[in-house]
C-alpha cells in the first residue's frame, strides 16, 4: 500500500530524515521506534504531507503522492493521529469528531458516528461534553475516533500511549489490535517499544533520522540490542533472557 524511496527532509541545515526506505502492506500494522529526536513525528509528518521532504519519493497504492496536499492525501485515504491527541478543547465531543467527517458524504455522517461510538462507548456517554474536560486516555481515543470517522485506508498513529497510565496504555493498545482486526492499515510511532514491537507485524528502527534495522516485530524485540537500547533490559537481564531460550 505505501512505500517510501530515499526520503530525506530537513529542517533548516539540520537532516531529520536520511533516505529512509519503508513499505506497508495492505492490512499490516508496522511500528516505527527509535529514541526522542530519531525522526520517528517527522517520518509521519511527511507521509501525511505537514513536513516538506528535500528527496525521495513516496508512493501509494504505487502512485507518486510526495506532492499532493495534506488534504488530497486524506482524500486518499491517509489519516494521522497526531502526537499529543491535540483535540479541540471547547468544542463539544460530537463536534470534534464532525471535524474528522469533513470529506465523508454527509447522509454516511450518523452511520460512521455510530460506529465510533461502538468502538469507543466512553465517548458516547460524554458525547456533549467539552473535549478538554475529558481525561487523557478519553481524548486520545477522541483523537483515534476523529480520525476513524474519516474511514482511513492508512493510519498513523503518532505516540498514542504518551502520558497515559498503564492500564490506560493497555485500553488504547487493544483498541488498536481491534483496529487492525478492521482490516485498517496502521503505522505506529510510540516509545513505548515494547507494546508498539508486541502488536507490529514488521518494524523499522530510526537513529539520527536513518533506519538502522527493521524485520519482524517479534524479530527485533528479542534482539539483544533493541532490547538493550529501547525495552530497558540490562545486560544481566539480557544474559538471563539469553540463558531461559
Amino acid at each position: 500500500m505505501l512505500e517510501i524511496r530515499s526520503l530525506s527532509s530537513y529542517y533548516g541545515r539540520i537532516a531529520a530524515l536520511r533516505d529512509i526506505d519503508l513499505r506497508v502492506e495492505q492490512g499490516e500494522l508496522v511500528a516505527i521506534v527509535g529514541a526522542n529526536g530519531a525522526g520517528k513525528t517527522t517520518l509521519l509528518r511527511a507521509i501525511s504531507g505537514v513536513q516538506p521532504v528535500s528527496g525521495g519519493e513516496i508512493l501509494l497504492d504505487g502512485t507518486p503522492i510526495t506532492r499532493c496536499t495534506p488534504a488530497e492525501r486524506v482524500a486518499r485515504g491517509i489519516v494521522q493521529v497526531p502526537e499529543g491527541r491535540q483535540v479541540f478543547g471547547p468544542m463539544s465531543v460530537e463536534d470534534n469528531l464532525a471535524l474528522g467527517a469533513y470529506l465523508r458524504p454527509r447522509n454516511e455522517f450518523a452511520i460512521d458516528l455510530e460506529r465510533v461510538y461502538g468502538f469507543f462507548p466512553a465517548l458516547r456517554e460524554r458525547c456533549r461534553a467539552p473535549a478538554g474536560m475529558l481525561s487523557g486516555g478519553q481524548q486520545q481515543m477522541l483523537a483515534m475516533g476523529r480520525a476513524l470517522m474519516a474511514r482511513p485506508r492508512l493510519l498513523l498513529l503518532d505516540e498514542p500511549s504518551m502520558g497515559l497510565a498503564p492500564r490506560l496504555v493497555a485500553e488504547i493498545y487493544g483498541h488498536i489490535r481491534t483496529m487492525r482486526q478492521l482490516g485498517v492499515t496502521i503505522v505506529l510511532v510510540d516509545q513505548n517499544a515494547r507494546s508498539a514491537l508486541a502488536i507490529a507485524d514488521r518494524a523499522y528502527v530510526l537513529e539520527t533520522g536513518s533506519v538502522t534495522m527493521h524485520g519482524r516485530g517479534a524479530d527485533l524485540a528479542a534482539d539483544p540490542a533493541v532490547q538493550a537500547a529501547y525495552l530497558g533490559m540490562e545486560p544481566t537481564e539480557l544474559s538471563r533472557a539469553t540463558e531461559q531460550k
